[in-house]
Formats: C-alpha cells, structure tokens, sequence
C-alpha cells in the first residue's frame, strides 16, 4: 500500500532528513520517500493504518509537526473553496478516527497561525529592547540596565528556540537550536550581554523571514501547478447545479461559464468561445473553439457560455494527470540534493568536533579560555548547513513549477539534471516532428481502374483500421464524395497492411517495395496504388534551431518509415542525422549509440511503441498527454503536444542547475571566510557575524531559488 502524508509545521531541513533517514530504518517500510519543498511524505507497506507511527517517530525528532493524510488535507482545501470551514457532517470525513485527526488538524493549524503572529510581536518587542541595550552600550556608564535588557530581548526572541535547544540535547541531537543557545549563553557567561542578546534577535528575524519565504515559495509553486478546478455545473433540465468533479460521470453534460476553468476533458456540444490554454501548454495565444472542439481540464474559458459532454473522469483528465505529475516530481531527487543530505550528515558532526578543538587545543597553550571559546562558538554558529539544506531542493522544486507554467512536466531534479546537460537530441518521425495529419497526395490505376476506384477500394479495405494512413483515405473519400462500398473479414497484418473480402476476391493494402507509396492489390497482384503526403511541424524548424544555438551537437531523426519517406520530411529541417527503416528496439540500439558517442542522448516521442527508447534515454521526453505508455516511461511530457517549448525546457533547467550551484558555492564561501576570519584573528569576529553567515546566506539562497519560479525565457 502507498500511504501519502503532510508534515505540517515543518520548518527544519535538518530535521526533514533526519525523520526521512529514521523512517527508512523501519524494516516495514519499503521505500520512504520525502520532499521538504511540499512536505509530502510518501510511504510504501503493507501495513494499513500507519499515521500514529509515522506521528510517534516525527515527535521524537520535532516538535510541533502533524502528519496529516493527503487526502485529509486536500478535504480541508476543498471545505475551505466551498465555504465550509468546519464540517459538522461525521459522514463527510469517514469514520470516526478520521473525523478525530481532522479537527485536530484544524486546531493544529488554526495553533500554528496564532502562535506566528505572537511570535512576531515579540520579536519585535525584543527588538526595540535590544536596540536601546544596544544604545546604552555605546553611551556606556548604564552596564546594570544594558545588562537586564539585553537578557530581556535574548529571553523574547529565543525562549522557544532555547526550548527546543534542550529538548534537542535530550534527544542525543545536535542541530542549529542547540548552537544558538549554547552561544547565547556562553556569551552571556563570558560578560558578552549585548552581542548574546544580538545573536538570538538576528537569529529570530532570521528564521521568521526564512520561514515567510519558504512559505511564499511554496504557494507560488502550488498556485502553478493549482490549475485542476474541484468545482463543475452539471447542466440538466434546462438548470445548472454546483458539484465536485470528482463526482461528475463520464458522459456528463457540464456548463462552463465565462472566465472559468474547465473541470473535466470534455467536447463542446453546444456554443462557441475562445480558451486560454497558457496553464497546460504555456502558450498564451487565445484558441477558437466550436462545437465538436475538444477541451483539457484546466483550460480557461475566456468569453462566451458553452455547454459540453464529458470524456474522462476526474482522475483521468489533463490537469489531474499534470498535478500529480508536478507533485511526484518532488520525490525524484537530482544527485546535489542526495549529496546534500549525505552531506548534511557528516557535516555537523565534523563541525562540533572542529569548534571542540579550537575551544580546547589553543586554549591549554595560551591560557586564553574566554576569546578561544568565542571563536568556536562563531565557528559553530557560521557553520550550520541550513541555507544549503533548505534551498537545494527548494531550487529544483521552483524550477519544476516554471517549466509546468511553461507546458514542460519534468518528474524530479534528476530529470532537470539530465536535460540541463544533454547533448544530444533524437527525435521519432511520425507524431513527433510531422503531426499526424497525413494526407493522400497522389494517385495512379491501372488500365482497368480509375483513381476514384482504387481510393475507393483502399478505404473500404481500411474501413477499420485506426492507422494514421487508413485515416487519410478515409478522410480523402468524404472529403471528394467518392462512395464506399462494404467489404468483409476485415484483417490487419502488423507491419504490413490490411487485407479484405470482396465477394472471393482479396483486396490488400500495403506499403509498396522500392517507392514511397501504398499498393492496392486484388489477389496478390497490384492494381494501382497512391501515395501519402506528411506535414511536417510548423515549430519544428524554429526548435531544431534553437536547440543548436544552445549548444546541443547533434539533432538526429528516427523512423521506421523507409528513407524515401523520411527524406521528404527532413529535407527542409536542420537535422544532422536520419536513422529509416528501424524497429523499436533499433531505436533504442540508435540511441545507446548516441549515448556512447556523446555521454548522453534525449529522445522525443509519442507513441506507444516508444516507451522502451524513453526509458533508456538519458532524457525521455513525451509528446502530448495521449499515450498513458509513453507518459510513464517518460522523464518529461510536453502537455502542449508542441515542439516549441523543448529549448524552454534546457534553458529552465540550466537556470535550475545554476542556481543550486550557485547557492551551495556562495554558502561554503561565506562561511569558510567567516571561520577563518574568525580562528585566524584578522578582525574580531563577532557572533551576530556568525548569525549573518547563517540566516542571511540562508535567506539570501531561498530568495535566489525562488526567483526561478519568475524566471523569464527567450521562446
């Protein structure tokens, strides 16, 4: 069973590795996975009620933190949109163990909100305190007032970080509440009022602002990938009555309004508007949609009323598939957050050990206990790793939700990894640089039949086949009312054609030897044949381009279609590369060859029969929302179905990439000069100095992945 939880209340990144690190040691659980960015935690048993487990292990390392079921909080969300704040309905949130947890759920949150706002008042009393002690320190001769100040802003600021300082000593842990106190108190022990009293103030404002931006981030994240409407009007007798999708049937007829979004994949049957489609495919271009249209869950509809039928339920449409999408996404971690959590392990430790001997070693020699104790304690407090704990996946996160803004689903940092550095792109033919619109272009008979009797009596042989070609001459008959008789023991031969009965004749349709053209056969021998035109993306050309200027070396094409038919394609395309002729599994020989000629190899494709070179691709990349087949062996989906934001992708996720290097380098950096500055003596480093090198960078580096969320990309 996989159960799926938020942690809510948690603000500690040390401590969301450690809760993830003690879950996994549960030998009941088989796979754990946690993503501080959303905390969402996901866990694999057989064990069916696990809540009061998962709750007792997360107390034992943090307070103050509730594990929710996502279901449950999802529910909240929908009572909140609903205007139902409080559900007084047992029924409505299962039985009564459920119905328990979720106004405990409540109390929790409605807690945590006026415990944020109390908090804020103090710090801010605090602050006032602590800048008159401060004053007074500077005018000097006033040491007993400084002296009751400073430890009043120190005991404002901090009490509850001081708390759970003890409580972590307790729990045989170190993390940043217990090297904030300790400092604290060791300055105030050394005479060092004023500046402990700095230290817990900055250290407060900090983790308040630290916490505000965390938290904005996330929203602005959820708002991108919040495009999935939980409400419908279903429209009958001539009235329309408010429902939650999820209970909507398919064949369903819904209202849509003006300037709503559209609840469930569905077809116009009545009406005409325009839909802006910008939240699934990042294009902002206003479509025209008529009767017969087909519209995607998430679209919005722009101008006029229409009525429309219902195609998929709510799980199986477009924007319930790309929520879940970006949400799992969380979970697939890029290789510098696993090496950051690794990292975060050994570091502390290390730390503590390394203060511990700059305290003691130079101590015994000099005899200077006092200044070689405030060295270390700058030491401990400048090294926390907070600010790379915390804006590492928070990067790869934020630039997950731009991509989706951008109508690119990339299912974890890992993926962003692998497309921010590929070099190479190979591409499928049909459905992926043509668009599956074929088309009959010409046709020959011989002596005994006209051309409209040989269309003819392909169409009748393809009658009901679902091949792209079959419905071209289809499409062809209708479109030049050439009638269609009835044949019979319709037959698909795989790979080759179709066969059917007319009378105890045997009509075929099949792929001629030598030219690019269909044959149409009576008893084996040919008796004319026709042949299909491809067209060839428009954004095709202008992506190819692209992606050439951003520096990928290769673009290849491949197809199982002959090279007649790919030649005609790839003409006009800047293509390095055209692999005919190939079976699914040359595809994935083609691009292992690619992989080895340059460290790795992209693949675009939509159909189903791609899956195995998505999957082996170091970046398998779907076309579209259809094949559910390539959707799951795939690293990225388009939801456009365009080519056009595949240079976006790249682009995001070098940015991506960028901005979680740049924040591990800048933390190192600053810290490093800190310590040094501080063990060598060039200045006298102070604590708040200290302060700054860890809620300021930390800050600083939440700002900088954040701003991925804004991130403006050249087309």
């Amino acid at each position: 069973m996989k159960h799926e939880f938020i942690l809510e209340g948690l603000h500690c990144a040390n401590c969301a590795a450690k809760i993830e690190a003690k879950l996994n040691k549960v030998p009941a659980y088989q796979e754990v996975l946690f993503s501080f960015a959303t905390l969402e935690l996901e866990i694999h048993t057989e064990k069916t009620d696990i809540r009061d487990d998962v709750q007792q292990i997360v107390d034992s390392i943090e307070d103050g933190v509730t594990v929710v079921p996502k279901s449950e909080h999802q529910h909240d969300d929908h009572h909140e949109h609903l205007g139902h704040r409080h559900c007084d309905d047992e029924s409505c949130c299962g039985h009564h163990h459920e119905h328990k947890h979720h106004h405990e759920h409540e109390h929790h949150h409605d807690h945590q909100e006026n415990s944020g706002r109390g908090r804020l008042v103090l710090l801010i009393i605090a602050a006032v305190l602590f800048a008159a002690a401060f004053v007074l320190h500077l005018i000097g001769g006033f040491e007993i007032i400084c002296t009751v100040l400073s430890i009043a802003a120190a005991i404002l600021a901090g009490y509850d970080i001081m708390i759970e300082g003890v409580k972590s000593v307790f729990k045989r842990r170190i993390d940043e509440t217990t090297l904030m106190t300790v400092a604290v108190i060791a300055a105030m022990v050394l005479g060092e009022f004023v500046e402990g009293a700095a230290v817990m103030v900055l250290f407060g404002i900090g983790e308040l602002l630290e916490d505000r931006a965390v938290e904005k981030s996330r929203r602005d994240i959820r708002k991108l990938a919040d495009i999935r409407p939980d409400v419908a009007y279903i429209h009958e007798n001539g009235k329309s009555r408010e429902a939650h999708a999820k209970d909507v049937a398919i064949g369903t007829v819904l209202e849509i309004p003006p300037h709503t979004r559209v609840p469930l994949d569905s077809v116009i049957i009545e009406g005409s508007t325009t839909i802006d489609a910008s939240a699934l495919t990042g294009e902002s271009a206003p479509i025209d949609a008529a009767v017969g249209c087909e519209l995607l869950s998430g679209m919005m509809n722009n101008d006029n009323t229409v009525y429309v039928r219902t195609t998929k339920a709510y799980a199986d449409s477009a924007a319930t598939r790309i929520v879940k999408l970006v949400e799992e996404s969380a979970k697939n971690k890029g290789e510098h957050e696993k090496l950051i959590t690794r990292f975060a392990a050994v570091y502390t430790p290390i730390m503590i050990g390394i203060a511990a001997l700059i305290a003691i070693v130079p101590s015994l020699i000099t005899g200077d206990w006092a200044g070689w104790i405030h060295k270390a304690l700058v030491c401990l407090v400048a090294s926390c790793p907070c600010s790379i704990v915390i804006s590492v996946p928070l990067s790869y996160y934020a630039g997950i939700g731009a991509a989706s803004k951008a109508g690119m689903l990339i299912k974890g940092g890992r993926y962003v990894e692998a497309i921010a550095k590929v070099k190479a792109f190979a591409f499928d033919k049909t459905g992926t640089i043509t668009d599956n619109q074929i088309s009959v272009s010409e046709i020959k008979a011989s002596e005994k039949y006209t051309e409209n009797e040989i269309i003819a009596l392909a169409a009748a042989a393809e009658a009901h086949s679902a091949h792209p070609i079959a419905k071209a001459v289809r499409t062809y008959c209708e479109e030049q009312n050439i009638s269609v008789e009835e044949l019979k023991e319709h037959k698909e031969i795989s790979g080759h054609g179709v066969e059917a009965m007319r009378g105890s004749d045997r009509i075929t349709v099949c792929r001629s030897t030598g030219t690019y053209g269909v044959s149409v056969q009576l008893n084996g021998k040919e008796i004319g044949s026709f042949s299909v035109s491809e067209h060839v993306r428009e954004e095709a050309t202008e992506t190819l381009r692209r992606l050439k200027e951003l520096g990928i070396q290769k673009n290849v094409m491949l197809s199982g279609d002959k090279e007649e038919a790919c030649q005609r394609v790839a003409q006009d395309l800047p293509l390095d590369e055209i692999h005919s002729s190939l079976m699914p599994e040359d595809k994935v020989l083609t691009v292992e060859n690619l992989i080895d000629q340059y460290d790795s190899c992209a693949f675009v494709g939509d159909g189903i029969n791609d899956a195995p070179v998505l999957s082996r691709a170091t970046c398998g990349i779907a076309m579209g929302l259809g094949s559910d087949a390539a959707i799951e062996a795939a690293d990225i989906v388009l939801s456009s179905g365009s080519l056009s934001p595949l240079p976006r992708a790249v682009r995001i996720a070098r940015k991506t990439l960028a901005a979680v290097k740049a924040n591990i380098a800048f933390s190192l950096f600053v810290k490093t000069i800190v310590i040094i500055i501080a063990v060598l003596g060039v200045i006298e480093a102070p604590l708040w100095l200290a302060v700054l090198a860890d809620t300021g960078v930390c800050l600083l580096c939440v700002l900088n992945a954040v701003r991925l969320i804004k991130t403006k990309t050249v087309r």
